[in-house]
């Protein structure tokens, strides 16, 4: 007698295994850096949601191995003796701290995770390293079907502009290593124009291999109120003050970014508007920074937030008087045009990457110009607190400008790239 066995098969699974696999290459998780979480989280997101029928993609990255470490202290994570707001110092590591948890990144990029993506290569069709600071990894990653995306070329300052940026020989090994491997890659993602221009005028990659692919705006940010998150914002920050206007800058620390131009410009504006508060999100203060912080006399009137999620990160764009953009480089700008969508007016840095992004809807003063700067946000400041017409429109236009970059156009664009190499 014949048994008829009859086998179940899982449709969607059968499907799953027929469509391209995306291996999407994250930075370790452990590296706490916000931006590059955001672009794999909103890639990630609308490939599974938009193209799940052309696509199947997979967030790939290994643990951090802790050889000199347990875990990284919370940056920004303190809170002032009165347990309400966070101080201006809250959060400060040691050198020595700085120094072990350095040494576990180094072994993990170098060591770890190139042998982690070794042994995957045969998983996936297409390799997508998000990061371009990750370059080491096409070292272990099939060239031809890798794709990298370079938000800025500050990883590799060292070797292209070696007596700005003078570094040891074995950080410029280390470097070259990265910058070798990103140079593999098939083809290479730019977040602006600016950013391939300066790729191309470094003889880094070939034209036809490096493609414009602008970053979005995260859904959160938007000019209509969140109750949920305003108000646990105000638990933080205190009731807003129409009187004493909230000056906000979102990012690191590093010295691109030109905090020590910021604090002089808050400095200046506190004694215009002596309510006026200097908020910061995404880290403590340097030592040398604290030093300039308290030689200006302004520690009292300074906030500093950690990294914040991305509804409270909206909630404080939108309680912000202005938001200030003074770095000396940039690969993009996402506080640029994320403090526009959220309907608050942007003072950046004059460079072509930041006109690329806030158009003319922010305002631009030269790069460490501290008088121009001061002037230009005072300006502002008065023209809020008379409600002129040019506040509002300039609101307006920074809302229509920020609408012309989304997730899901980057994700559309990539796509494309995508089915272009496979």
């Amino acid at each position: 007698m014949t048994v008829l066995v009859e086998t179940l098969v899982d449709p969607v699974a059968v499907k799953a295994r027929e469509l391209p696999r995306v291996a999407i290459v994250c930075d370790l998780y452990e590296e706490d850096w916000p931006s590059m979480e955001l672009v794999a989280d909103m890639l990630l997101d609308h490939l599974q949601r938009d193209y799940a029928d052309v696509f199947a993609p997979t967030r790939i990255r290994p643990p951090m191995r802790r050889r000199f470490t347990r875990q990284r202290s919370g940056v920004g994570e303190q809170r002032s003796e009165d347990g309400n707001q966070p101080s201006a110092v809250s959060g400060q590591r040691s050198a020595f701290d700085d120094s072990r948890f350095n040494a576990d990144r180094f072994l993990n990029r170098f060591w770890d995770y190139p042998r982690f993506v070794r042994g995957r290569r045969s998983e996936f069709d297409l390799f997508h390293v998000v990061d371009h600071s990750y370059g080491q990894l096409l070292h272990e990653l099939p060239p031809e079907r890798t794709i990298i995306t370079c938000h800025d070329l500050d990883t590799f300052q060292c070797l292209l502009n070696p007596v700005e940026e003078p570094r040891s020989i074995f950080f410029r090994k280390m470097t070259g290593r990265t910058l070798s491997g990103f140079r593999q890659a098939a083809r290479v993602t730019c977040d602006s124009v600016a950013t391939r221009e300066e790729l191309l005028a470094h003889k880094l990659v070939a034209p036809e291999r490096a493609v414009v692919i602008p970053n979005g705006v995260h859904p959160s940010c938007s000019p209509e109120a969140d109750p949920v998150a305003d108000e646990e914002v105000t638990r933080l920050l205190g009731k807003p003050d129409a009187g004493a206007p909230d000056i906000l800058h979102v990012g690191s620390t590093i010295p691109r970014k030109r905090i020590d131009v910021l604090l002089r410009i808050f400095a200046a504006v506190l004694l215009e508007f002596p309510g006026a508060r200097l908020t910061r999100v995404g880290g403590p203060f340097t030592p040398e920074q604290i030093k300039l912080v308290n030689e200006l006399g302004i520690a009292g009137a300074i906030v500093v937030l950690p990294h914040l999620e991305r509804k409270l990160l909206a909630a404080v764009y939108r309680r912000a008087a202005v938001v200030l953009q003074p770095s000396s480089r940039e690969g993009f700008g996402l506080p640029v045009v994320e403090a526009m969508a959220c309907g608050t007016t942007v003072v950046a840095s004059d460079l072509p990457v930041l006109r690329e992004v806030g158009g003319a809807a922010a305002l631009y003063c030269p790069v460490g110009d501290i008088s121009s700067w001061q002037e230009t946000v005072i300006q502002l400041l008065n023209d809020r607190r008379q409600a002129s017409r040019s506040w509002s429109e300039r609101r307006d236009a920074g809302i229509a400008q920020a609408s012309k970059f989304s997730w899901e156009e980057y994700t559309r664009k990539m796509v494309a790239v995508y089915q272009e190499l496979l």
